[in-house]
């Protein structure tokens, strides 16, 4: 699990639930809405998920979890 806090004005729950669909942004933030669906497809190839959280009192959580790997090759160190 990788998890990331930060302390800012954070989403409304509302948007938390609908930040990983393509083109998504909350009202008035900049960019294209690209960025947490990407990382969301990215976790899921990898059999994992993205996870996003209020952070109480203000801010955000992002919490990347991916599976562990078992048994088999490994790949360099």
């Amino acid at each position: 699990v990788l998890e990331v806090r930060d302390q800012g004005p954070g989403m409304p729950e509302e948007a938390l639930k609908e930040a990983g669909r393509p083109f998504f942004r909350a009202s008035g933030k900049p960019g294209e809405g690209l960025g947490l669906s990407v990382a969301q497809k990215v976790a899921e190839a990898h059999g994992g998920r993205l996870e996003l959280l209020a952070n109480r009192p203000s801010g955000l959580v992002a919490r990347l979890r991916l599976p562990l790997p078992t048994g088999g090759a490994s790949g360099p160190p």
